[in-house]
């Protein structure tokens, strides 16, 4: 574990025990996000772990810390513990998208790990939830009791969504993934190896959502970047 701007960032990937762990990622998008979204703010850093989903986030750490880290995404702890859940023959719960999705996920789950168990709920698409919808969800996801829930309604509504729920979800592991269902499902294709590799995972997605994706990479980039250099400048100066 690892502290940069201000979150503790983990480096190994979680594994699955007894005691409940909720697992976030953070992105240079969403750090600039919390600077004006302070219940998002405080669901990272109520996080059991947060991975370094971003390029950016480890490009910080080098300049900041001076240490070579890897990228952690949403979908390598995805892959991750369902291998895990494999092995025990543990359940898992997958909470958000449409119907749709969540059948072709638990078609291919039950191709790819035959041993894991598999219930899922689409919530209703709504800006907020009801307290009715909330207990909905908590429901069916006690109901099932999975060692894994990952839920998946996109940032920031599902980290603070599982930040004020948590207490009262009967699961082992909790994880906010996000596109990781979408990418799982096929029904919307992750970028290949090579732009992984190289960094550049953020820009085919670019050019298939500009619309959806343009601000996280021509503002809160930058905007990222500079707030990397102003945390710099102050360690610099701290040092003299």
């Amino acid at each position: 574990m690892i502290k940069v701007l201000g979150y503790s960032i983990d480096t190994n990937l979680p594994q699955i025990t007894t005691t409940k762990t909720v697992v976030n990622t953070i992105n240079p998008h969403s750090y600039c996000v919390t600077k004006n979204d302070e219940d998002f703010e405080n669901a990272l850093k109520s996080s059991d772990y947060i991975l370094p989903d971003g390029s950016g986030i480890v490009l910080a750490v080098k300049i900041l810390l001076g240490k070579n880290i890897a990228k952690i995404a949403g979908a390598d702890l995805h892959y991750h513990l369902l291998v895990e859940l494999n092995r025990i023959s543990g359940k898992v719960f997958y909470l958000g998208a449409s119907q749709k999705t969540l059948n072709l996920i638990q078609n291919r789950i039950a191709y790819d790990f035959p041993n894991i168990m598999v219930q899922t709920y689409s919530p209703p698409y709504k800006q907020e939830f009801t307290e009715e919808d909330n207990q909905e969800m908590r429901d069916q996801v006690n109901a099932f009791t999975p060692d894994v829930l990952f839920v998946g309604m996109t940032a920031p509504k599902q980290e603070k969504w599982v930040n004020k729920n948590k207490d009262f979800l009967d699961a082992k592991i909790i994880a906010s993934i996000g596109a990781v269902f979408d990418f799982y499902a096929g029904t919307v294709k992750r970028p290949g190896k090579v732009w992984i590799k190289l960094g550049l995972e953020w820009l085919p997605r670019l050019c298939r959502e500009p619309k959806r994706l343009w601000r996280r990479n021509f503002i809160s980039s930058p905007l990222f970047l500079f707030y990397v250099f102003m945390e710099k400048l102050r360690l610099i100066i701290n040092r003299k």
